[in-house]
């Protein structure tokens, strides 16, 4: 008789099923989720990314690119074309630090701190969304931080 664990470890010659593979699960989660705040977040005329970064900085007024790309497990070379799009919309500046020309520093305009404001029923609308008990989703997020610990430290 197969132990519990021995039942769900794929044979050695099986071949992949796409519905039995975690980052496919993780994958069109994701993409479902992304499409939701799409939706949402057209009103602002933002991006998913985008609000991703202002909500860093509806936190923190002002940040280093270095310290945003932390906080969203960005680089910056992915961050630097997003940031001059929200400076271009009015909602950021992006100026050099004075003590270290290589920093540049992050920080709202009254504009980008007014669209909090504005954003403030998005997260009540992805919860209405999911149709998820608030225990549920306290869990998943859990769940998936761990998951995403995990995975950082497999270097």
């Amino acid at each position: 008789m197969k132990t519990a664990r021995a039942a769900t470890k794929p044979a050695a010659n099986a071949v992949p099923r796409l519905d039995a593979q975690l980052c496919f699960a993780l994958y069109s989660a994701g993409l479902a989720m992304n499409k939701v705040y799409r939706k949402l977040l057209k009103a602002l005329d933002i991006t998913y990314p985008q609000y991703l970064v202002m909500m860093v900085l509806w936190e923190d007024e002002s940040l280093s690119v270095s310290e945003i790309g932390e906080r969203l497990f960005l680089d910056s070379a992915t961050l630097t074309p997003l940031l001059k799009r929200l400076e271009s919309a009015g909602l950021v500046t992006r100026l050099r630090s004075r003590d270290d020309e290589r920093h540049v520093v992050i920080s709202l305009t009254a504009r980008g701190k007014a669209l909090q404001g504005k954003a403030g029923k998005v997260q009540e609308s992805i919860f209405c969304a999911t149709r998820c008990a608030p225990e549920q989703l306290i869990h998943l997020k859990q769940e998936l931080q761990d998951l995403r610990r995990k995975l950082s430290t497999e270097d």
